[in-house]
This record gives C-alpha cells, sequence and structure tokens, in this order.
C-alpha cells in the first residue's frame, strides 16, 4: 500500500458507524474540496473525483477553503497540514470559531507519517488522517463513502 490511514479509536468507531448508517445512494454524488498548496495535487486528486461525478473544489490555501465554506460549500474536504500562512490546524480551528463546520466531513491529507498532536484537540472534528502518498484508489473508496453519508 502506497500511503497510510492512521486513525484515533473514536474515528475507526465514527467510520464504522457512518458506513452502517449511510444511506444507499448511486455513485457521482457530493462535493469535495481539497485544500493544499501543492497544485500538483490539487489537479491529481481533481482527476480522481471528476470521472466519478463529484463536484470538486481546489483552494491553494486555508484562507481560500473558509472563502468557500462561507460561500456553502458542503462536503468532504481534503484537509494538507503544513501549508504556508496558515496550517490546516488553524484553518479547522477558525472553522469552527466561524461555525463552518457542520455539513462537512474534514480528512487530513499530509505528508506527515505520524499524527500532530493538534489531532488530540480537534480529532472531534477530523474524521480521518491519510498520508502521502497515497493510494488513489483507496482515496476514492474512503471518500465516496464519506459522501455516500452524508448524501
Amino acid at each position: 500500500m502506497k500511503g497510510a490511514h492512521i486513525y484515533t479509536g473514536k474515528k475507526r468507531d465514527q467510520t464504522e458507524r457512518m458506513q452502517e448508517e449511510r444511506p444507499v445512494t448511486g455513485r457521482g454524488q457530493g462535493r469535495v474540496m481539497i485544500v493544499d498548496d501543492d497544485r500538483h495535487i490539487l489537479e491529481v486528486i481533481r482527476e480522481l473525483f471528476e470521472p466519478e461525478g463529484v463536484d470538486v473544489v481546489t483552494a491553494g490555501s486555508g484562507d481560500e477553503c473558509i472563502q468557500e465554506l462561507k460561500k456553502g460549500f458542503r462536503g468532504v474536504i481534503l484537509m494538507d497540514i503544513m501549508m504556508p500562512r496558515r496550517d490546516g490546524w488553524e484553518t479547522i480551528r477558525e472553522m469552527i470559531d466561524l461555525d463552518l463546520v457542520e455539513g462537512n466531513v474534514i480528512a487530513m491529507l499530509t505528508a506527515k507519517d505520524v499524527p500532530d498532536t493538534e489531532l488530540d484537540y480537534l480529532k472531534e472534528h477530523v474524521i480521518d488522517y491519510i498520508t502521502k502518498p497515497f493510494d488513489p484508489d483507496e482515496l476514492v473508496a474512503v471518500v465516496m463513502d464519506y459522501l455516500q453519508y452524508l448524501s
């Protein structure tokens, strides 16, 4: 496997509950926001999800992410941790402060293979911790499950 998922016990329980509770819907529904300062990552992930019929929004920074959320984005957010000016953790804290978390599933997408201590403080808002490089098929499968849960 190219990438790894690191779950906290609570997140594993939430993921299992989501899989049990999710409504049965067709593929190709929902929205994904990719938040990463690496334009290559934004394009690669866009190319993974557009064939699935998923509406993909890209944000090159935490500020752009907040702007999209204020415009009404709801869906799955794949958030990079290490970004200039405002990292992923700071962006999530602002989302919480501005009450922009509701209706979204947040997964960290990062090159850091060991979770930050920040995950301990924000784990009730972060459902997954996905490391780069990731397995494309696994990423699509996991995100499609989250989209089905949200629909």
